[in-house]
């Protein structure tokens, strides 16, 4: 039976690809198909192709650049700072019957892990509110050390020789992980200022969770069993794993007719398909793609020993440039690159479908900046990596992916030519990189066996919707 339910999925904050394509995925869009829906999302969303008519509340920031990186840190500062009051104001429009027209009162809040004033309405109002970590388990526990990190001493660094003075490789005790340092944890536990924005918004949200009626993660069981099980031990019978997201989608796409989402898509840059007609004439497991996700930036330099290598690898390759990839500069690449390519075998794009592009049979490597929305779906379609982290969880991603998934190797941060087109080479055709494809493709398994009947990702998600949004 259909159940009526006004579910509020708080899209944000982060302005890029992954995190609003795990949050549209999944609790808004068609797996609770039977929850009747509000969306709400800060305002503006820049480039993103959203569903129609969604309620928007302003976020504090100025109008977005089209086509630019925008500042993480500062819009979830004024996120946290100013959004409790227009949200509080639209939960109780939600709820007044001369404004919605006879639609059910708002019932429960869906939001970000960051939103702790969304929790702190849901109490107010006397409704379940889930807080939804696009992050992998073993990410947001790392955010949970921040503060006994910060209680001992180990943050914030006295200087910035900290950061390369040896004192990253300091180890440190996480539940549910082992052999980890503190350069693993993720990354803005590396500042010198104690009053750093973001490292108290991360903390804050993650000691937030007692607030909550469930505290969601995107991964499966069978991924992060041990970090789980911690975390469970902290919030017992309130920590549901939910992902891969889009596996969960796909079960009931061929029993529910395309919506909106799928039509217009999800996407804060426009794909270009072309990439996936090139890809058809490859040969199996014999691309190299290359994308550094929707934000993250590189130097000049960088840039030009990533293409080098890459064309000196002699193996073909399909690259994302986003027009700001390069800080401050523009990412065209030297007029050497370009003879180079003609005689090779490379094909460059603005923006590719990711997801169709890494469950393509050519692809057979990823070099990725390790954010959680690009390692998950290498992981559910098989594809091993090559970790270049930039920032945030993604360096927690990346020794994961390294050392407990066995399906990645990390890329020195100076990056160099050598180096690129040797890991490269190996990661393709080499027998190292057979073993790591192999045990992508048994993760890629699991996935699906989470994610199909009776797998832990479904009945996880029945558990959510039953146990905590539809509870009265």
């Amino acid at each position: 039976a259909e159940a009526s339910c006004d579910l509020h999925p708080i899209p944000g904050p982060e302005p890029h690809q992954g995190e609003p394509q795990a949050r549209q995925d999944t609790p808004p869009q068609g797996i609770l198909h039977h929850i009747r829906q509000h969306r709400v999302q800060p305002q503006p969303l820049p480039q993103h192709q959203g569903p129609p008519s969604p309620r928007t509340i302003p976020d504090g920031l100025p109008p977005s650049d089209p086509g630019s990186t925008q500042d993480v840190a500062g819009m979830c500062d004024s996120i946290m700072r100013y959004m409790l009051t227009p949200f509080r104001a639209l939960v109780a429009r939600l709820n007044d019957p001369e404004v919605v027209n006879g639609d059910p009162p708002v019932s429960c809040i869906v939001a970000d892990g960051l939103l702790v004033f969304a929790l702190d309405v849901a109490r107010e109002v006397g409704v379940p509110s889930v807080s939804y970590w696009t992050f992998p388990a073993c990410g947001f526990m790392g955010f949970k050390q921040y503060r006994p990190l910060r209680d001992q001493g180990v943050t914030p660094f006295k200087d910035d020789s900290y950061l390369t003075n040896g004192y990253l490789n300091t180890p440190i005790e996480v539940p549910g992980m082992t052999n980890m340092r503190l350069k693993d944890l993720p990354s803005f536990i590396r500042t010198t200022d104690p009053n750093e924005p973001i490292f108290h918004n991360l903390m804050e949200g993650a000691e937030a969770v007692p607030k909550a009626s469930a505290l969601l993660l995107h991964t499966y069981q069978a991924l992060e069993s041990p970090v789980l099980a911690a975390i469970n031990s902290m919030y017992p019978n309130r920590v549901y794993s939910v992902g891969p997201m889009q596996l969960l989608l796909n079960q009931i796409q061929p029993t529910h007719p395309a919506t909106a989402l799928d039509s217009i898509g999800y996407s804060l840059w426009s794909e270009e398909a072309e990439c996936l007609r090139w890809l058809d004439t490859k040969a199996t497991n014999s691309v190299i793609y290359v994308s550094f996700g929707s934000i993250t930036t590189m130097s000049r330099d960088h840039l030009i020993e990533f293409a080098m290598g890459l064309v000196d690898s002699d193996v073909s390759f399909l690259w994302v440039i986003r027009p700001d990839l390069v800080l401050g500069e523009s990412a065209a690449l030297p007029k050497e690159f370009g003879l180079k390519v003609e005689d090779r075998f490379g094909f460059i794009s603005g923006w590719c479908p990711q997801e169709e592009v890494l469950n393509h049979p050519a692809v057979g490597g990823f070099i990725t900046h390790c954010g959680w929305g690009s390692m998950i779906e290498s992981l559910t379609a098989g594809v091993p990596v090559l970790c270049w982290p930039f920032f945030s969880d993604q360096v927690t991603n990346c020794r994961f992916a390294c050392v407990e998934w066995e399906v990645g190797i990390e890329i020195e941060q100076d990056v160099k030519r050598e180096m690129v087109e040797e890991m490269v080479r190996e990661l393709i055709n080499g027998e190292k990189g057979a073993r790591l494809r192999k045990k992508a493709g048994d993760w890629a398994k699991l996935a699906r066996e989470a994610t199909g009947p009776g797998g832990s990702s479904t009945v996880g998600l029945d558990r959510l919707v039953n146990e905590v949004l539809l509870r009265k």
